[in-house]
């Protein structure tokens, strides 16, 4: 009965969207009750005191940020060591090359060693 409440209410279950489509009428429930969902976890999670979330603020100053090129660098690396391990990828390393292939310049420049090589 809170549920419902709460999307009828907060969430404007049945005023938000008129749609007359079933397909549309499902997808607006399903969005919904998601929102509800992380809405509910998220006052979980500030209201239960065993959670982690003080113990990550105490060390959120020590731990250093990634910048966006060491990031992407560590991504790609981890993807490419992936991949050829596996024999019956072929389909998914192709796919990663072509999509290497259409990264912009600017990221390309970042990855020098990243060729599509066959």
């Amino acid at each position: 009965e809170t549920f419902f409440k709460m999307a009828k209410s907060h969430l404007k279950l049945g005023t938000e969207f008129q749609g007359r489509s079933f397909d549309m009428m499902v997808s607006h429930t399903t969005i919904v009750f998601t929102r509800y969902l992380i809405l509910e976890w998220e006052r979980r999670e500030n209201n239960d005191e065993r959670s982690l979330g003080g113990l990550f603020y105490l060390f959120a100053d020590e731990v250093m940020d990634l910048d966006l090129k060491t990031a992407l660098r560590q991504l790609m690396t981890f993807v490419l060591n992936l991949l050829p391990n596996k024999p019956e990828n072929n389909e998914s390393l192709s796919q990663l090359q072509k999509w290497i292939a259409a990264l912009p310049s600017y990221i390309k420049a970042l990855f020098p060693q990243l060729g599509c090589e066959s």
